[in-house]
């Protein structure tokens, strides 16, 4: 596929698991918290759990940060799985979001592009202090960061990308959105128009059946060779 349009001033990315390695870390995460419980969870059972309650905590009004919404969505999947819940629990979770490591190949193709002149920020379902620790492993090739905390909305809410793009002083023909979720991110873009490129790591995740991304690669040093046969590198 070719990408349309005119040569985009920003690049936008989702952070966790597309530059960070969020289902490794998440995994890593729930098993040391589960092991503490005894019984015998399957993680990734509990995990499915976990994110049903979690997406639901993201689209309630009140807006709550980040930190709230994986404490709460941990306490109601432990609820639902018979198992106490202590707020170490929580800490642990959110604690070890910062740690979670970039993909090997994310830092040297953020460099690459930044050297091929394009502005490069990360729009996030996060707080601005869990994604600082990602952030700092990802080198200084990166712009800004915007969060769900400073937008008041979380993915796929509209209004989380049109935060973005004011702060960034653009419109959303003057970027293209790499990403890995296509509930969150590739439902928007559905939704708004912007331009895509879906990072498929082969995580099982489905593509929308009523919607095609602009490009589709299955590692971010993909991009750079895409962005080429559109004549942008």
């Amino acid at each position: 596929m070719t990408l349309p349009g005119a040569r985009p001033t920003w690049l936008t990315f989702d952070c966790y698991g597309t530059l960070i390695q969020w289902d490794e870390g998440l995994l890593a995460a729930m098993e040391r918290i589960l092991s503490a419980k005894g019984g015998d969870i399957d993680q990734q059972t509990f995990i499915a759990v976990y994110d049903r309650h979690e997406h639901a905590l993201e689209a309630e009004r009140p807006h709550r940060t980040f930190a709230d919404v994986s404490a709460l969505a941990l306490e109601r999947a432990m609820v639902e799985f018979g198992l106490p819940f202590d707020a170490a629990d929580a800490e642990i979770l959110t604690s070890s979001i910062g740690k979670m490591p970039p993909f090997p190949e994310v830092v040297a193709t953020l460099e690459r592009l930044k050297a091929a002149g394009f502005r490069l920020a990360i729009i996030s379902n996060t707080d601005d202090a869990i994604i600082a620790g990602n952030v700092t492993q990802l080198g200084s090739s990166i712009d800004r960061v915007i969060t769900a905390e400073q937008a008041g909305a979380y993915k796929p809410s509209g209004q989380t990308f049109r935060y973005a793009w004011k702060s960034l002083g653009i419109n959303m023909d003057d970027l293209v959105h790499i990403c890995a979720s296509p509930h969150l991110d590739l439902a928007a873009a559905r939704e708004l128009g912007f331009r895509t490129v879906w990072v498929d790591r082969g995580t099982g995740r489905k593509p929308l059946s009523d919607y095609q991304p602009d490009a589709r690669v299955p590692t971010l040093d993909k991009v750079p060779a895409v962005f080429a046969a559109a004549g942008w590198m």
